[in-house]
């Protein structure tokens, strides 16, 4: 929810009982966070449809394009061999199947430059029909800005911050919302017979309550690939242990090597340790020679159909990887999630991760994370599209309710006031440790702000005009 007017009126104040100061409290917080959620919201959801439009229309690595099947497909050897004859001095890093007959495959190179190029071949000619720098086409460029703004670590940071104070900003929402009077029924269908900024209050606290539960859900399960949330708390103790891995040789290396400077590797295995070639470890796999050919026809024996990725290896003790998960696109069901890394000398299966491997948290982020992208077929596309148009008309109409709230021809926020001689309130602070414990950028955050409220806004009477 954006940044809402509430009731306050400054020609006819609130009554100034305890129940209007708390209101006011919590329209003040709603505002202050609208300030700084209402940007980021806005990028993510136009960002977050550039995705999944592209995606659904023409793919995210050059998958869709067409092809005329005449007979069985080439050896996957034959095929690489033209992706490698396409950039000189080349390295193959991966090989990604084609979801159906009449698609291409595609092949990552790495340059002699180290350069990743995306080789799109016709694998019934093997002939090149396509070639581009990876991520440099425009999902990419709006998954970039997504998640970090296109500033690193620093971009990361800014919008988990975002996101935090989000969830601040939905208890907030939440609060002002509840129905005072005339029932709970009445709060969910919009005051269409209003005007003015009535109108606009009625459509942002109604729709807003309606995409609560999903505004929640996309706030943490985006959450959870973040820096200090994500990564730090919540998937460290999430991940897949090494230590259900049956007696195999480990390498220093997690899965989130694969990344590729993309998150690809399911959420749950990212920091799980990498096992290592070498040993004779794990069960039988191949028989023969151990080769890009011999493994695909390993890869369709044990049950990976249609679209797949096969990731060569790249280093002395490397693996071969077979995957295959909805995040990528790989499929549209989450719960088919698999992983299957392969000795590169001895051919034997070292693992096969699957969905019902997963912890608890890792099942949740493996349904939650294919909700959140989309990938579920047309129907999660589409629920999408509704749901960041939603978010867009909340800020929005924050906005405009603002606009309308502020006094003409004053440049200041015009915040609402801090009220005076303010009850304890057990129930916010409670819920401000909460949100501090569970979101601990959001606690900061809070943190510097309220202290910037009392030392600073209360103390200069310019910046409080200014902000007050």
């Amino acid at each position: 929810m954006a940044i809402t007017d509430g009731n306050f009126d400054a020609a006819h104040p609130v009554d100034p009982g305890r129940a209007a100061k708390l209101y006011r409290a919590a329209w003040r917080w709603h505002f202050y966070a609208g300030i700084v959620v209402v940007p980021f919201f806005l990028m993510l959801a136009v960002t977050g449809m550039m995705m999944l439009w592209i995606a659904w229309i023409d793919g995210r690595d050059g998958e869709r394009t067409a092809v005329i099947p005449t007979g069985a497909a080439l050896a996957v050897s034959a095929q690489a061999d033209a992706a490698l004859a396409a950039v000189p001095g080349g390295k193959l890093v991966q090989y990604v199947a084609p979801r159906t007959p009449d698609l291409a495959a595609i092949f990552r190179v790495d340059d002699a430059e180290g350069a990743a190029q995306m080789v799109v071949v016709d694998p019934y000619r093997a002939t090149v029909l396509d070639q581009f720098p990876r991520r440099s086409g425009w999902d990419d460029w709006a998954d970039n800005f997504h998640g970090t703004l296109m500033l690193g670590v620093t971009g990361d940071r800014m919008i988990e911050i975002a996101a935090s104070l989000g969830v601040v900003l939905l208890a907030t929402g939440l609060y002002l919302w509840w129905p005072r009077e005339g029932g709970v029924l009445r709060a969910f269908v919009p005051r269409l017979s209003a005007r003015g900024r009535g109108l606009w209050k009625s459509l942002h606290a109604t729709i807003g309550v309606w995409i609560s539960v999903f505004l929640f859900f996309f706030l943490v399960s985006g959450l959870s690939w973040s820096g200090v949330w994500g990564e730090k708390l919540v998937q460290a103790w999430s991940s897949f242990p090494a230590g259900k891995y049956d007696n195999i040789p480990l390498s220093d290396d997690v899965h989130a090597t694969m990344n590729h400077g993309a998150k690809e590797v399911p959420w749950a295995l990212e920091q799980t340790p990498m096992p290592a070639s070498g040993s004779q470890a794990g069960h039988d796999g191949i028989a023969g020679a151990v080769d890009l050919d011999s493994v695909d026809a390993l890869a369709r024996q044990i049950g990976y159909d249609a679209r797949y990725q096969l990731n060569l290896p790249q280093s002395d003790n490397g693996v071969w990887t077979l995957s295959r998960d909805s995040m990528s696109t790989d499929s549209t069901d989450p719960t088919s999630d698999r992983v299957v890394h392969v000795d590169r000398f001895s051919g034997r299966i070292l693992a096969d991760i699957r969905y019902q491997d997963y912890s608890l948290m890792g099942k949740a982020m493996a349904v939650g994370v294919a909700l959140h992208m989309g990938t579920l077929g047309l129907w999660s596309v589409l629920a999408n599209t509704l749901f960041c148009l939603s978010v867009i008309f909340l800020c929005l109409s924050g906005l405009v309710m603002w606009w309308k709230r502020r006094p003409a021809g004053q440049a200041r926020l015009v915040a609402p006031p801090l009220p005076e001689n303010m009850p304890f309130w057990k129930g916010a602070v409670a819920v401000g440790l909460a949100v501090s414990l569970a979101f601990p950028m959001a606690g900061l955050t809070l943190a510097a702000v309220l202290l910037a409220d009392l030392l600073v806004l209360s103390r200069l009477p310019g910046i409080r005009r200014a902000f007050g």
